[in-house]
């Protein structure tokens, strides 16, 4: 049933001063939601700012040239300015970070706009589509509810944040609906080539020298339907990556032939490890990531577990092992 984006609307006229979020170590869906919305709202006469507790990836500041958006610090007082706040893209108070103490504090309404199905309360009004491909979807049709305008740029946004979360319209979750959202998108002045241009031509030499190392770490299990690697807090150092650079790297793993599942453990700088979870066709991953106190989709899905690296592979090496045997 499609969502009723009247209150959102009523929200909106009622409110000047936003805050935009999403959530930490953010990806396209989640910057080019919150880019394209917080374009709308301006275009509205609103004041919008935009922060994550997470540093902004570099392979997409070609979406924010001005630099706009602003790295969310606690005590985060600069940000206490605000009568309505939007969270983007998840709806857990772990993957919001350190703005989460931040929002648990602010006494004014929110709103979660949001296509995962693992939701905490957040005391907020919720636009959860757990059937829409990307948050994008759901941004495009609160700003059709606003009356636009969806401008180049916003349009822009919103194509990054679909074709991305749809590993550029490869995925499962990619139906005749996408296309069609991505031609309005396009038509409205969203430039593809230009996007995947910057998205996958323009590596750095560190993240290059990272994914050899994601690479020469692979590891098969479960008699070759499971794929793993790892990433250690070293990594960065040795290579000058950064961990906004692990992006998409799990896919190396699901490319390998008969993987079923694969899986990416990195280490935290503030310790215990993060799980990335791809799956084919057998395996529902978000399932067993909210057995780990994650979540996600059926198909992608992730974890933050309080542990080793060597446990964190133990344990969900089990759990996945488990639901290979179940399915």
């Amino acid at each position: 049933m499609p969502l009723d984006w009247s209150p959102f609307v009523d929200l909106v006229r009622r409110h000047q001063r936003f805050l935009l979020t999403t959530h930490v170590r953010p990806d396209g869906d989640g910057i080019g939601s919150m880019l394209a919305l917080a374009d709308v709202l301006q275009r509205h006469g609103k004041s919008v700012r935009m922060t994550v507790a997470s540093k902004f990836p570099p392979r997409y500041h070609f979406l924010d040239p001005e630099r706009h958006f602003k790295q969310f610090a606690l005590p985060g007082e600069e940000f206490r300015d605000t009568d309505l706040v939007v969270v983007l893209d998840t709806g857990t108070w772990n993957q919001l970070g350190d703005f989460g103490n931040f929002l648990r504090s602010l006494a004014v309404p929110k709103v979660v706009i949001d296509h995962h199905m693992t939701q905490d309360d957040l005391n907020a009004h919720r636009f959860v589509d757990a059937t829409a491909e990307a948050t994008g979807r759901l941004v495009f049709e609160a700003i059709t509810a606003l009356g636009g305008p969806l401008k180049e740029t916003a349009a822009q946004a919103l194509f990054v944040a679909l074709a991305m979360d749809t590993g550029w319209f490869r995925h499962r979750n990619t139906t005749p609906a996408t296309f069609t959202l991505a031609s309005v998108l396009v038509k409205a002045g969203a430039r593809p080539t230009a996007a995947y241009e910057h998205l996958f031509e323009q590596n750095s030499l560190a993240r290059l020298r990272l994914t050899g190392l994601i690479l020469e770490r692979l590891r098969l299990a479960h008699g070759g339907l499971v794929a793993y690697t790892e990433i250690r807090r070293s990594d960065y150092e040795t290579t000058g990556a950064t961990p906004q650079d692990t992006e998409d790297l799990i896919d190396y793993a699901r490319s390998i032939a008969g993987v079923e599942v694969a899986l990416s453990f990195m280490e935290q700088p503030r310790g215990g490890v993060k799980v990335s979870f791809r799956s084919r066709e057998r395996v529902n991953v978000a399932q067993i990531a909210e057995q780990l106190g994650g979540g996600g989709h059926r198909f992608a899905s992730g974890a933050i577990l309080d542990t080793s690296l060597e446990e964190a592979q133990t344990r969900v090496l089990h759990a996945v092992g488990a639901a290979l045997n179940a399915s």
